[in-house]
Order: structure tokens, then sequence, then C-alpha cells
């Protein structure tokens, strides 16, 4: 996925301008910035959802908005923070849903759909929540089913919005561990928005800073020691320090 001169916002309101930046395979993502920078529009717009106000956003060199919203279902996945409305619904039926870009209108799983259910399941850590209805889960059991929802669909690209925003401090680091490995090793380029910024330094490889209209891309080394973070995060009464975090 690549952003080339991009622009996004509303007709009325420019929220950033001139992005540009580009998702690398197996690879782990943070998208950070104060609230109100823009994190939301922005996976918004990367999803298709949200139309770009200008410049040229790519997937394999094709536009995005050349492709079909099947198609795009097909490389992208999006794991949101609502919580499903569904409440009785089994945590393997809501990862099921993942395969409905591809069991056509029937929405009939074939046994290859089932086997790719399974792995999923396996790949998220969540064998002993296949028979939990949803509404019984905690926000960590519900945000790993979600997340095994995301692996069922099958592609290159995975969009976060905050997942680890209701989790305890334990769940969250867990949930950034787990996404390490996945992007790592099953080859997925994810990028979430979070304001665990500790974890983030800790845990990914890059990171997508939103400051005042425009995105600053670099690894966690690199925010070190250009200091970005540190002026966007600090406050007359709090200074934030990314290279003693990533020394702790």
């Amino acid at each position: 996925m690549k952003l080339q001169q991009l622009s996004i916002g509303y007709p009325h309101k420019v929220i950033a301008q001139n992005i540009s930046a580009q998702l690398s395979e197996a690879s782990l993502t943070a998208l950070v910035g104060v609230n109100g920078a823009g994190k939301s529009t922005l996976l918004r717009t990367l999803t298709g959802e949200q139309k770009a106000l200008g410049g040229a956003l790519t997937l394999h060199g094709k536009a995005l908005n050349d492709y079909s919203r099947g198609e795009r279902a097909r490389q992208i996945a999006v794991v949101l923070t609502q919580k499903v409305e569904a409440q009785q619904l089994y945590a393997e039926e809501v990862v099921e849903l993942g395969r409905l870009p591809y069991t056509g209108p029937t929405g009939s799983l074939s046994k290859a759909d089932r086997e790719h259910v399974s792995h999923a399941i396996a790949l998220a850590g969540i064998e002993q929540l296949r028979q939990r209805r949803i509404g019984s889960l905690s926000d960590g059991e519900r945000q790993r089913v979600m997340l095994a929802k995301a692996l069922a669909q099958e592609t290159p690209f995975i969009l976060m919005d905050e997942p680890t925003a209701f989790l305890d401090y334990p769940s969250r680091t867990e949930t950034f561990m787990l996404l390490r490995k996945l992007a790592h090793e099953e080859r997925k380029s994810i990028l979430l928005s979070t304001h665990d910024l500790d974890l983030a330094l800790k845990c990914c490889d890059h990171i997508w800073l939103l400051d005042k209209g425009t995105l600053t891309t670099g690894s966690p080394q690199d925010f070190s020691h250009n200091k970005a973070l540190d002026c966007a995060f600090s406050t007359p009464t709090f200074q934030f320090d990314t290279t003693k975090i990533l020394t702790l």
C-alpha cells in the first residue's frame, strides 16, 4: 500500500495533506497522534470508506478506487473498536464472517473456508472460545475474536482502530506481541492506531506520526533521534521522552 501526496479530510475541512508513506510486507506499524489529529480519518481513507481529497493511494500499484468493494474486502481487513451487535453469536460464527468475501451470495462455507476459519482461530489463540457467545466475553477476548475474523478474511493488509483501547495493561502488551508475531510470521502488513506510545515504540517496526496536518514516518529509533514524538506529545507540565522509553 502506497500513499503519494495524499490529502484527507472533508469538503469543508482538510485534515492533513501531502502525506507520503508505504506499508511494507511483514511489518507492524503504529499510527499515533493526539486526539483530533485525524487518525480515524486516515484509516477510513485507507480502507476506501472515505474518499481522499487529493493525491494517490494504491494497492499493488493499482489505485484503491479502481477496486470494487468485494475486491477491497479481499485485500484489506478492518478491525474496529465497536462491539459486535449480535451478542448471541458464538465466537466461531463471528470468525466465519471473515469468509464472506469468498463465499458468494449464499454464505455457505466450503471445506476450505472452514479450514481457513480453524487456522485463524489457532493463530489468534482462541480455540477455547469457539463455543462461547460474544456477549459473555471480556473485552480482551472479544478483541482476539475480531482479530481472528480479520485473519480468516485472508488479506495482505489488516487495519485496526485502537485495538487496545479498552484493555488492561497485560492484555495490551499481549495484543501488541501477538500482532508483531502475526505480521512477521504470516507476512501481514498491519497498521493500528493507538495511544499506547510505549508499547508502539517497543513492539512496532514503524511509526506513523500524524501531527498538525503532516505525517512523519520512521522506525522507533528514527523518532529517538528526530524528537518528533517528544514535540508532539509534550505539554508545559509533561515531557515525553522517546529515548527513555526505548532504553527501559
